[in-house]
Order: C-alpha cells, then sequence, then structure tokens
C-alpha cells in the first residue's frame, strides 16, 4: 500500500497540472450529473413492520384521503376572520395540483383563528417540496390575516443557509495560518476538502435522485466531511513540511509524506466509512441512506487528500514554510511541552487515569436521565412557518391538536363498530376529543381522529399512544399520524442501537487489529471511545433535555435528545475517534519498532504528534461547533455531541487515559498470539520506494 501510495504522491507531485485539471473535470462531471439526474430532498416516513406504517397501508389501500401527504393552512387575524374570504382560500386550495381534498376550516372559538386541511393524493417523498409549498402560499393568502403552514409538506423542505459551514471554514483557516505560519500552508487543507466536498455533495444529489435522501443529510455529510477532509489534509502536509526540513527535494518530499501520512489518512477514512456503514444495522431507511450519503462525503475527502493535495503541495514547494523556517530555521516536530506532560503520566499512571475516568464518568452521568424523542415543529425558531403555524395552533385549539392520532380500522370482517371504539377511546385518560368516524367510499375502513390533551412532545405521550392501541388491536385496528410515528420511530432506533454498536464497535477492532497486529491497541481504543461517546451523551443531555444550554443554543425551552442522534452520533464518534487512534499509536508503534522501549515511544509519539493532533481537534471543533447556529435541532445536537467529543478525545484520552493505559500495560501493548497472526491477513510494512522516508511508514505491522 505504501508503495502505491508513494508512487500516486510522486505521479501527482511531478505533474501538478494534470492531477489539477482531473479533479477540475471531476467537480464539473459530478455538478452536471447532480443537475442532469439529482432528485429532491424528501424525509422517508415509511417504517416497515410497524404499528403506524399498517395503519397507513390500510387507509392507503382503501382511503387514500386519510394516508397520503397533507398540510396544514393555519390563517390568524386580530380580529374575527371574514368567512368568505377564508371559503375562497379553501376553493383555491382544493383546485392545486395533487389534492384530494381540503378539510375545514374549522374556526377557533374566538373566530380569529381557521384551520384547513390539505390532504394529497400523493405520499409527500413524492411531492416536490419547495413548489407545492409556494402554491400553498400563493393560494392560501387572505385579504387582512397571517397564513402559517404545518404538517408534512411545509416541514419537508430544507432551505440551509450556509453560515454554519461559514464559521467553521473561517476558524479552520485562522488556526491553520496560527499553525503554520503561512497562508499558503492554510489554505491548502481548505481546497483539498472543499474540492472533495463538490464532489461528494453533488453524488448526494444524484442519490437523492434514486432514493429518499433526508432533508438534513447534506448538512450532516457537510458537517463531517468538511472536519474530516480539513484533518486528513493536514496530517499530509505537516509530514511535507517534517521532510523539506530534512533537505527532501520536493517532489520526494510530497511522495513520502503519501506514503507515510497518506496511509494512516487511507485506514483512518476507512475507519470512518465503516463506522457509516453500521447505521445500515439501525433498521431505518433514512438513517440508511444518511449512511451511505455520508460516506461518499467523506470517500471523496480522502481521495481528495491522496491525489489532489500531492499535485499542490508539488507547485507550492518551500512556500509551505514559515519565512524563517525557508531560511533554515529548523521546523518544529516534537513538542517539549506534551513530552514532559507524558512523561509526568507515565510515571504514576494509575491516579491519573482514575482522575480521568472519574471526569469522563462525571461528563457521561446524565445519560442515565436521556430521554429521547423526535423533535417536533415546536423545537424550530420562532422565524419559522412551521413554528409559527404550531403555536397558533395549540393557542386556539390546545396542544394536542398539533399531534392527532388517528385510528384506522378494517371494517370487512365485521368486528370493528366506529361507533363503539370511538366512546371508549373518548373515555381514556389524556384524550381531549374524539372526532366522528370518517368512513372510506366503499365502507370497508374507518378513521378516527383522537385529540390528546399534551402536545406531541409531553412524556405522557408514548403511554397514550400504546393506550389507544390497546383498545383498537382487538377489533382490528392500527394506529398512526405523527405521534404514532415518533413512538415506532423511537422504538425501533432503541431496539436496533445495541445491534449499531456491536457492528460498529466489532468492525473497527478488526480493523485496528489488523492494522496493529496487537490485541490490547483495539480493545483499549474501543473502551476509550465508548467513553468519549458517554461523555458526549451526558453533555447533549444536560444541555438541551435538562435546559443548561437552552439560551445559548437559540432554543425557545428545552428539547428531548432526538432519537434521530444517538445511533447517528455513535457511528460518527467511533469512527472520528479512530482517527486520532489511528495516527497517534502509528507514530507510537514506529518509535517502538526503533527502541524497543514501551514507555519511552509512547512519550516520543506524543511528543511528536501533540502539535499536529491539537490542531486537528480544534478545526473540527470549530466545524462542528460551527453548526450550533443552524436552526434545525437534530444539526445543533449533532453539532454540539460532536464538538464534545472531539475536545473530550483530544485532551482527556488522547493526554491522559492513552499515556496512563500504555504505560500500565507495557509490552503487553504490542502481543499478539503467534497462531492469531499467522491467520490474519498481512497489512504489514512494505518497501515504499520512498528512500528515506521508508523509516517513517506510519502504520506497520
Amino acid at each position: 500500500m505504501s508503495r502505491l501510495l508513494y508512487r500516486l504522491g510522486g505521479s501527482a507531485a511531478r505533474r501538478p497540472w494534470r492531477m489539477i485539471a482531473l479533479w477540475l473535470l471531476a467537480v464539473a462531471i459530478a455538478a452536471g450529473a447532480a443537475s442532469a439526474f439529482g432528485g429532491a430532498l424528501q424525509d422517508d416516513y415509511r417504517l416497515a413492520g410497524t404499528g403506524s406504517q399498517q395503519a397507513t397501508d390500510l387507509l392507503r389501500e382503501r382511503f387514500p384521503l386519510m394516508a397520503e401527504a397533507e398540510a396544514r393552512v393555519v390563517v390568524h387575524a386580530d380580529k374575527p376572520l371574514d368567512e368568505s374570504a377564508v371559503a375562497a382560500a379553501r376553493t383555491r386550495l382544493a383546485a392545486l395540483p395533487h389534492v384530494a381534498g381540503v378539510e375545514g376550516p374549522v374556526p377557533s372559538p374566538d373566530g380569529r383563528t381557521a384551520l384547513l386541511t390539505v390532504r394529497y393524493d400523493l405520499p409527500v417523498t413524492d411531492l416536490a417540496p419547495k413548489e407545492t409549498l409556494t402554491l400553498l402560499e400563493e393560494a392560501a393568502e387572505v385579504p387582512g390575516a397571517r397564513t402559517e403552514f404545518g404538517g408534512q409538506v411545509p416541514e419537508n423542505v430544507s432551505a440551509p443557509s450556509g453560515s454554519a459551514e461559514a464559521v467553521g471554514i473561517g476558524a479552520a483557516l485562522v488556526i491553520l495560518f496560527l499553525a503554520f505560519g503561512s497562508i499558503v500552508a492554510a489554505g491548502l487543507p481548505l481546497a483539498v476538502a472543499l474540492t472533495g466536498l463538490g464532489v461528494g455533495v453533488s453524488g448526494i444529489t444524484v442519490l437523492a435522485g434514486l432514493v429518499d435522501v433526508g432533508t438534513t443529510t447534506p448538512t450532516l455529510a457537510i458537517m463531517i466531511g468538511l472536519g474530516v477532509g480539513i484533518d486528513y489534509a493536514l496530517f499530509v502536509l505537516t509530514r511535507f513540511r517534517e521532510y523539506l526540513a530534512e533537505g527532501m527535494p520536493v517532489q520526494e518530499a510530497a511522495a513520502s509524506a503519501n506514503a507515510t501520512a497518506g496511509r494512516s489518512v487511507l485506514f483512518a477514512g476507512v475507519t470512518v466509512l465503516v463506522a457509516l456503514c453500521g447505521l445500515a444495522f439501525s433498521g431505518l431507511p433514512a438513517f440508511v441512506t444518511m449512511g451511505y450519503a455520508t460516506g461518499l462525503v467523506v470517500a471523496a475527502t480522502v481521495a481528495s487528500a491522496l491525489t489532489l493535495l500531492p499535485a499542490l503541495l508539488g507547485l507550492a514547494g518551500r512556500r509551505v514554510l514559515r519565512r524563517r523556517e525557508r531560511r533554515g530555521e529548523a521546523v518544529a516536530v516534537s513538542s517539549p511541552k506534551v513530552a514532559a506532560w507524558a512523561s509526568r503520566v507515565g510515571a504514576k499512571p494509575l491516579p491519573w487515569l482514575l482522575a480521568a475516568l472519574t471526569v469522563l464518568l462525571a461528563l457521561a452521568a446524565p445519560t442515565l436521565a436521556l430521554r429521547s424523542w423526535p423533535s417536533d415543529a415546536s423545537s424550530e425558531p420562532t422565524s419559522n412557518t412551521v413554528r409559527q403555524a404550531y403555536d397558533l395552533v395549540a393557542e386556539a385549539y390546545g396542544p394536542g391538536a398539533n399531534g392527532p392520532l388517528i385510528v384506522a380500522l378494517d371494517l370487512r370482517d365485521g368486528v370493528a363498530d366506529p361507533a363503539d371504539v370511538r366512546a371508549r377511546l373518548a373515555a381514556l385518560d389524556g384524550v381531549a376529543a374524539v372526532q366522528e368516524p370518517a368512513l372510506s367510499p366503499a365502507k370497508d375502513a374507518a378513521a378516527i381522529t383522537v385529540i390528546p390533551e399534551f402536545g406531541p412532545q409531553d412524556e405522557r405521550v408514548e403511554a397514550l399512544v400504546d393506550a389507544v392501541r390497546a383498545q383498537v388491536r382487538p377489533v382490528g385496528g392500527e394506529v398512526t399520524g405523527l405521534t404514532a410515528v415518533y413512538r415506532d420511530v423511537n422504538q425501533r432506533i432503541f431496539d436496533r442501537l445495541p445491534i449499531v454498536i456491536l457492528v460498529v464497535v466489532g468492525t473497527s477492532c478488526l480493523l485496528l487489529l489488523l492494522v496493529f497486529r496487537s490485541i490490547a491497541v483495539p480493545l483499549k481504543a474501543a473502551v476509550m471511545n465508548l467513553l468519549s461517546i458517554g461523555a458526549a451523551y451526558g453533555v447533549v443531555t444536560a444541555l438541551f433535555q435538562w435546559g443548561w444550554g437552552v439560551d445559548v443554543l437559540g432554543l425557545p425551552h428545552s428539547v428531548p435528545v432526538s432519537s434521530f442522534v444517538l445511533p447517528l452520533m455513535f457511528a460518527a464518534l467511533f469512527g472520528i475517534s479512530m482517527d486520532y487512534e489511528v495516527f497517534l499509536l502509528s507514530r507510537v508503534r514506529e518509535e517502538y519498532r526503533r527502541t524497543g522501549d514501551p514507555r519511552g515511544s509512547v512519550v516520543s509519539g506524543l511528543a511528536a504528534t501533540g502539535r499536529i493532533i491539537t490542531s486537528a481537534a480544534l478545526i473540527m471543533i470549530a466545524v462542528f461547533g460551527g453548526f450550533v447556529l443552524d436552526p434545525g435541532v437534530i444539526i445543533k445536537q449533532v453539532g454540539v455531541g460532536l464538538a464534545v467529543a472531539v475536545a473530550v478525545d483530544a485532551t482527556l484520552v488522547r493526554l491522559v487515559l492513552v499515556p496512563a493505559a500504555m504505560a500500565l500495560l507495557g509490552r503487553w501493548n504490542w502481543w499478539m498470539p503467534a497462531r492469531l497472526d499467522r491467520i490474519l491477513p498481512d497489512l504489514g510494512e512494505r518497501d515504499d520506494g520512498g528512500g528515506s522516508a521508508r523509516r517513517d511508514l506510519e502504520l506497520v505491522s
């Protein structure tokens, strides 16, 4: 592998414009494919095998008016509404494309609010969200009143602002300049990462033309891709600077950096991809496509770091060094302060280990009280139309009107009596109202709307959904609606989360076992990564669910941790944390092979990688932290969680737990049973043709 990367880097550095032209062509082709074959972003609400999906399928077959996409139009004025104007708006809404019917208007008790429900003849995934919302806005205009929109259609519209990405890129540029003291060196990682993002995001658009891709997926992919893309380029650039300082020619330095740091980048990228593929076991179609889409971006950034960056390094040459370094001053590689710190931890490893564990467990403690539930419109910014519609409905009709339950009854076998079912549902605790049963055209199915006393995010809603199901299932009924879907999504995630964890941890450990030929290294890495993730979950719980960070994060109130965040954060964090593990242990292993000193190799490895891992972590924290500005609650929670985990990983884990644990294990760090060593495929060091770079190959057997 090192030989291939050496030749690839050397070829790109010798003929840089050819490689740059190839990447520009790749960006153009990807953009053209996205324009020609790309699709719109759509949230997939289908969840096979659940009660809510069974109810939806029944209604879709026999009562399609109650099963497909819907939008809620809320008209409000400071005085009683003009009924004729609202009726005219209803007529215009009914004439829109794919509208199967319009329910209402339902006036509020004071007459100042009217609610209309627009039902379509297609599922929301088959509607063009932006165009459909625009038509709604034009048709629903009522003179002298404001009109807001809720329901599936407006909630399916994504309008990213780009401010989060801009903050992350700006902060990364400042950190890179401070680290390298050169505008050229600071700009190269950004250029490489953004080029990879260009190809990857276009790939997501093409993917959206083939399958349903969620509205938040591109933002999450950009968040992760931008962070790892800059970091991967940063590691290769740092090794290139070291080789230049040793006196290597520019092209040789670029090839050697690609053969050494580039190999670490390749394995780190594969680790992230393996972790993201674990989302395929989540049982949720949205997570499967989210994992694949993010993987596209990560793969593109890895490719750009290993091919485009050597070309740019060949062009930049010694301009990546500070001016005084170009005049002969030594390039700082090892950090004396980090070396002194590692020596101090290694001298008394057990107390340091226990202290770090105490802090991590304290950070993770709020996870014990974590309540997960999908976020709804009440968590959106007050400027958002779906949030304004939510507030108007809650004020005029009660909070439960924002999350009605739809009971679907199968009337073919004659077991279910809609009137009897309605009476029993009305007697349940937590039910505010039950509407009259609506019969399908063939009278072989009925739909009953149940209005809870509380909103969709209330803790009592899960018990109410279960109680309604207990009443209707014995007579062949099922329950759907947004709140019931939330209940099923939450349960599915909790049922599958252990499988995702086992797959991600198991495959990542297997990869580390193959790379480092050690039993202790992958097990230690898995435990430490789980501690980092636990700390991230704990901080997210405290800030969002307990409300400690509501004002700073721009939230209207405390919110549960979104169910979608749990597996997504786990997969992304485990892969990203493994990045630092690969980079650090590669250098430690290199020193151990050279000296045979288990404790000294840890000190030397930390000292050699301390500066670069700190810079990389600061960049990731800046990039992930920038997404706190995104209005979406899921994006905020993922951004905070990733930033916290990286901060913990780069400080408590890499600077305390790793040196303490490795000092305690000594030579056992690198123990491998001889029989297992013979069975496993060999990913060890090979002659890379890289001259003096040969001794610096990072991933060794």
